[in-house]
């Protein structure tokens, strides 16, 4: 195997990171034993744009990518072919509105020094993963990838949605400027709200999937009458399941590059990933209590923050490349609560 052929997923941990990991792993693909419990190798027999792989990682112990030297130094040693960005600091509104230095110094910093040292050693290919955030708060429903920077940001995630966007112009700005001269290919894509395996069940950072499925499951446990949500209830939002996102990334990093640019532009390439339908959060309530089996009842504490009155995205422009999404919202919630159930197993045996 030629040892140019690596593909490094930064974030391989992480919900997102760990998904596009085992869709790279389950595309008709031969997989090799480890050689150690961070590298593991790939070999395909059904793509042609899928040679034989090297898949590389790191652990936040062992690289961490807000460092500028270390990333650089991993860079030069490992001399990936392709990078999935899929490394991010990520929480619901609460995190958000308490942590906003962290979540937007530390994805400014892992965005710049990854994208920064992929260029230095010869990376042509990347795909930067962004979020739905980026798009002003009363953007027009749903949210086409025309919106971006056409007004003010929801509050509570402006940090993090700033980072965001700045990582989306730090790919058009390499590929601007180097597309010709050094073959740069750096894309872009935007998922709506994710959930699924590898998911935060944190009870206070997490996002509303996640932290719906621990409050009732907690709540089914200790025989409690009521659960109270944040807000009103009233909030559309768009639901996607991990691997569907994952799906999307590999399709989008590996279509044809005068096919990608038939539907994009150099200083708005990137591309929306959603599910394709919104409910309300009242409606999310119900589906994750019956998901888990809660019988009790549900109240709203109005005085909490709703965030944005609706996100969905448009994403006419990825499925008009051929991509849609496959999995549906009850079946991904059962899936979702399953490994809840298996993390928290594994967490009172103190396993990782």
């Amino acid at each position: 195997m030629s040892q140019e052929n690596k593909i490094y997923v930064a974030g391989h941990r992480g919900m997102v990171g760990s998904a596009i990991i085992r869709q790279l792993q389950s595309m008709d693909c031969h997989v090799v034993p480890p050689r150690n419990d961070d590298t593991a190798v790939i070999a395909s027999e059904a793509r042609q744009s899928m040679p034989a792989f090297t898949l590389v990682t790191r652990t936040h112990a062992e690289l961490d990518l807000t460092n500028q030297a270390a990333v650089q130094a991993f860079f030069a040693a490992e001399k990936p072919t392709q990078v999935y960005l899929a490394a991010a600091k990520v929480g619901g509104i609460h995190a958000n509105n308490t942590y906003p230095a962290e979540f937007i110094y530390q994805n400014l910093m892992v965005q710049a020094n990854v994208i920064d040292a992929a260029f230095r050693c010869g990376v042509q290919k990347l795909l930067f993963l962004g979020s739905s955030c980026i798009y002003p708060k009363l953007a027009s429903q749903p949210m086409a990838e025309s919106a971006l920077l056409t007004g003010p940001l929801e509050p509570t995630n402006e940090p993090y949605a700033i980072a965001k966007i700045a990582g989306i112009k730090l790919c058009e700005s390499y590929n601007r400027q180097y597309g010709q001269s050094h073959g740069v290919d750096y894309r872009s894509v935007m998922p709506t709200n994710l959930y699924g395996p590898g998911d935060n069940y944190h009870p206070e950072n997490s996002h509303v999937i996640p932290a719906l499925i621990r409050r009732f499951h907690e709540a089914k446990v200790a025989n409690a009458p009521t659960v109270t949500i944040w807000g009103s209830g009233t909030p559309r939002r768009e639901f996607l399941y991990v691997d569907d996102m994952a799906a999307a990334s590999v399709f989008v990093m590996n279509l044809p590059k005068p096919t990608l640019d038939a539907h994009t532009q150099p200083m708005q390439s990137h591309i929306n990933v959603g599910f394709g339908e919104d409910i309300t959060i009242k409606e999310l309530a119900l589906a994750v209590g019956k998901t888990v089996g809660y019988q009790g009842t549900i109240d709203f504490d109005t005085s909490k923050p709703d965030g944005s009155p609706r996100k969905l995205m448009d994403s006419r422009r990825l499925n008009a490349l051929g991509w849609q999404a496959q999995v549906s919202l009850d079946a991904g919630l059962a899936t979702a609560y399953q490994d809840f159930q298996n993390s928290s197993l594994r967490a009172q045996r103190g396993n990782p």
